[in-house]
């Protein structure tokens, strides 16, 4: 393309060509129009503006184009700079906005008040504070440090640098202070977490816009001052949009379910922020079951998914453990070509890896061109929920070699890797790694994965020996590890004083008076056993049921203890009756009763343990899953000793694979053999 000069600063405007470029839908139609120009008129004005029409439009490649001619223009006008200026600064390279400025200056148009309102933005959207007060310096030698959209682009920027003193000295001194400038001023202090002052600016507003009001009760929200922000939001003259998912993400914030739905449902127009709000509620709030529901009212009402709303339909398929439903997923991200990024290739993973499906997380992890920490994490943590510690070893030292930081969730998946394998060599040393080779001093999550580590291998005096040592209080995971232990190797003493301890400082939590019955009662401490059972009555606090569910074509199953509320109930237990009696007759199964709780005949305990939920979900699987597909069952709580039995067992004598996800790990049962190698 040849040189083209333009003699004219700025070019004036020309009706034809808005109208013929508004009609240009693909950069041929744009280009054809440039050769139309070019072919009849020739002229620098109508090029001109074509660039600064296509520079501000919504396609990427037009923007691309805008710059090649804006490159071949000999003096390119200030309203052309200002169009590119402006578009830069609002999309995802904003910092390309600043050497145009710079060029701006060296080559002679001198900028206006359109240019620096976008420029300092662009030092704001681009973290280059320094830069932005030069500009400062250049608005003062232009005579625009009274515009009242340049004061306030730059109150924005001294509150974004933390420096609100000196936007508040702006503000004062400007003495055409208009909205702008207020709501500059308020959101400075809001982004500050400064709400006492924000008020006071607030208040003092002669004039407000539904930007103040907005800014103001987003400002309550995020503190959690939500009683505020819904009182302001009664108050406002008018609403729009942004205000609705404004109130909307202050109650996901405070985790008020009722609230957000009941804002959800009044909202007369829902946009897809406020439906991605709803979904991270309900996910957020362990809800999983409601999001995928809310997600098929959001396709009925034509909402376009993002990258957002994926990222919480898959956390809910990973809570779920719904491996059918999060298949569905991954092909309508790639079938509606949503754009597939860290985040989401991030939360494939994860959702892979919490639906027992390991190898399809290694593949979508392996084809990450970029992996960012919380990528490497994610995949480290999901090899060690599945038992495989040598292949989490092996990602850690790959993450190191690819120039990735580990951080301190790093470091926990590492040691929940050592202590679900039993390396306790391995995992002391980690420990210890920590601050001397990676200048991260341990937090109390790691100590109690080490602690975790000790008490399983039976190493209890060296766990109580590294809470003592340990810089901070036990949390009360810390001292559950050292309980779990207890109950494992049979330290009645310990596990008395550690369970009290453990009660004391979680009256309300019902696995602490479990686990302190059950050590007693594999003890034969009868009475000791019904004491602390009794104690939970008196406390009011009752037993969490444990729940297992499959999926059975994309449809979830849920089973609790005994239950017979199934359709297929009367099937389910011939099933069951069928599989003891094959366990009694080819392996010489018996239950395994000695952590039963309570003191009663032999016969009843074998019969509580024999309709537990997970054996319950297993006959289902049995039933109607094909010899080939594996059994994937999740439970809400640890599989127990004769569970744990029995499905090896099952997988021997039905030929089948049989993967649990439980509270703590993942068990892959095949031949006879479980993948924790009953450590667990």
């Amino acid at each position: 393309m040849s040189r083209i000069p333009n003699p004219l600063r700025n070019p004036p405007p020309n009706p034809e060509i808005h109208s013929l470029f508004y009609s240009c839908k693909t950069l041929i139609h744009l280009k054809q129009l440039h050769a139309q120009i070019i072919t009849h008129h020739n002229s620098p004005f109508q090029i001109s503006a074509l660039a600064s029409l296509s520079a501000l439009s919504s396609i990427p490649a037009f923007l691309v184009y805008a710059k090649t001619i804006f490159h071949h223009l000999s003096s390119p006008p200030p309203s052309l700079y200002n169009s590119l200026i402006r578009a830069l600064c609002s999309g995802n390279t904003p910092f390309e906005a600043l050497p145009l400025f710079h060029t701006m200056l060296q080559r002679g148009p001198k900028p206006d008040h359109m240019t620096y309102p976008f420029v300092v933005k662009a030092c704001n959207e681009s973290s280059m504070i320094g830069f932005g007060i030069s500009v400062h310096t250049h608005v003062v030698k232009s005579g625009f440090e009274c515009d009242s959209y340049v004061v306030s682009s730059l109150i924005r920027l001294y509150a974004n640098g933390k420096d609100l003193g000196a936007a508040k000295q702006l503000f004062d001194v400007c003495s055409a202070r208009d909205v702008a400038s207020w709501n500059a001023m308020i959101d400075g202090y809001v982004k500050r977490g400064e709400m006492g002052n924000a008020w006071m600016v607030f208040d003092r507003m002669v004039c407000r816009d539904v930007i103040s009001w907005n800014t103001m009760i987003n400002g309550f929200a995020i503190v959690g001052r939500i009683e505020e922000s819904k009182k302001l939001f009664d108050e406002m003259p008018e609403r729009n949009q942004v205000s609705w998912n404004s109130m909307l993400a202050g109650f996901v914030k405070c985790g008020n379910v009722e609230d957000a739905f009941g804002m959800f449902s009044e909202m007369p127009c829902k946009d897809v922020w406020s439906w991605n709000s709803m979904l991270a509620c309900y996910v957020q709030c362990g809800k999983p079951n409601e999001a995928l529901a809310l997600f098929d009212q959001m396709q009925a009402a034509g909402v376009k998914p993002t990258e957002a709303t994926v990222v919480s339909l898959l956390s809910a398929c990973a809570h779920l453990g719904a491996l059918d439903k999060g298949l569905y997923l991954h092909t309508y991200i790639n079938d509606n070509k949503i754009e597939v990024n860290s985040i989401v290739r991030t939360a494939l993973v994860d959702m892979y890896v919490k639906c027992g499906n390991i190898s399809l997380a290694t593949q979508v992890f392996s084809a990450m061109k970029w992996k960012d920490v919380l990528a490497w994490n994610t995949m480290i943590a999901g090899m060690a929920m599945h038992g495989h510690v040598k292949e989490a070893q092996r990602l850690f030292e790959e993450m190191k070699e690819a120039g990735v930081r580990p951080n301190d969730i790093t470091f926990v998946a590492m040691l929940s890797a050592c202590s679900h394998a039993g390396m306790v060599d391995e995992g002391r040393k980690l420990l210890d790694s920590m601050s001397s080779s990676y200048g991260i001093e341990p937090k109390v999550e790691h100590y109690g994965c080490v602690i975790d580590l000790l008490a399983r291998a039976g190493l209890l005096e060296e766990a109580v020996e590294l809470i003592e040592r340990m810089p901070m209080e036990p949390n009360p995971n810390a001292l559950g590890a050292l309980l779990g232990g207890c109950r494992i190797h049979g330290n009645i003493e310990l596990g008395e004083m550690v369970g009290k301890r453990l009660i004391n400082l979680q009256p309300c939590h019902s696995g602490r008076y479990i686990l302190l019955s059950n050590i007693y009662a594999a003890a034969k401490k009868w009475d000791d056993a019904r004491k602390v059972r009794n104690l939970m009555k008196v406390n009011g606090i009752s037993k969490v049921p444990g729940v297992s569910a499959i999926e059975l074509k994309g449809m979830p199953h849920q089973f609790v203890s005994g239950d017979r509320s199934h359709p297929e109930s009367n099937k389910i237990y011939e099933k069951l009756n069928e599989i003891y009696t094959r366990l009694k007759s080819l392996t010489g199964y018996s239950a395994d009763t000695g952590h039963a709780i309570v003191d009663v005949e032999e016969e009843d305990k074998e019969h509580a343990l024999a309709v537990h939920s997970e054996k319950l979900a297993i006959a289902y699987g049995l039933l109607h899953l094909d010899p080939k597909e594996a059994i994937r069952i999740v439970k809400n709580l640890r599989v127990c000793r004769d569970c744990h039995h029995v499905t090896k067992m099952i997988s021997k004598v039905y030929g089948r694979e049989i993967i649990v996800r439980d509270r703590n790990r993942f068990h892959h049962f095949k031949d006879g053999e479980c993948s924790c190698l009953d450590f667990w």
